[in-house]
């Protein structure tokens, strides 16, 4: 067994995460904590759960990397952090991020809108007020990380990409993926797509609206979640 190494599932309860994405369900992230915990129990490896609950800070770079420090000061030398919503991670995303770990500093699984699904870091490179300072759930956040890691001279291996769900468009790209997912997720998911597509067309529609009142407003354009 690894002692060395531990993995940090960084992850709301199910509750919470509806509140942020409306457009998916209670059901889903239940099932989803679930299949994580999972995950990592199969790996052989400790594993902490920080749920709202568990976390410390204002911003989400705070609480994430407080979470992590949390876990480093428990004597590991090693973090993988995992979040909640990727429906493709399997065990052997963690086991391979131990093994490359071996002969890098960091290990990342990037994910399709930019940022990433899982980050393995040693305690060696880690500091908490530089990370949390990281332009977070931004599609810039793996650009950051590799600057940052080239400045210091940082070695960064890169896992296979993945999608998390994090849009409405990423529900698409999941069910539309070659990759397999558990029949209950992809039967969840299926059964999301009615209440989304609705939620697309009222979108469409208030925007349309929108437009022919204010057709000559330059400004920004309205951040549709889709």
């Amino acid at each position: 067994m690894n002692n060395k190494t531990a993995i940090l599932i960084f992850a709301n309860s199910a509750e919470k995460e509806i509140v942020s994405k409306p457009f998916s369900s209670k059901h889903l992230y239940e099932v989803l904590n679930s299949q994580t915990v999972k995950i990592a129990k199969k790996s052989g490896l400790a594993y902490f759960v920080y749920s709202e609950h568990q976390q410390v800070g204002f911003s989400f770079g705070e609480r994430f990397t407080n979470a992590i420090q949390s876990v480093f000061n428990k004597g590991f030398k090693q973090v993988i952090t995992v979040g909640n919503d990727t429906p493709h991670l399997r065990t052997k995303h963690l086991l391979k991020t131990v093994e490359k770990l071996e002969t890098n500093s960091i290990v990342l699984g990037p994910s399709t809108d930019g940022g990433f699904y899982l980050m393995g870091i040693k305690k060696s490179v880690f500091n908490k007020n530089t990370y949390s300072k990281l332009p977070w759930q931004t599609s810039s956040l793996n650009r950051s990380i590799l600057k940052l890691s080239a400045l210091k001279n940082i070695d960064i291996y890169y896992l296979e990409v993945l999608t998390d769900i994090d849009s409405v468009s990423d529900i698409n790209m999941v069910l539309n993926s070659f990759k397999a997912i558990s029949t209950t997720i992809k039967s969840i998911l299926l059964q999301s797509i009615p209440f989304v597509n609705s939620i697309t067309s009222y979108q469409y529609l208030a925007l349309k609206n929108f437009s022919i009142h204010f057709q000559f407003n330059k400004g920004s354009p309205l951040p549709l979640h889709i």
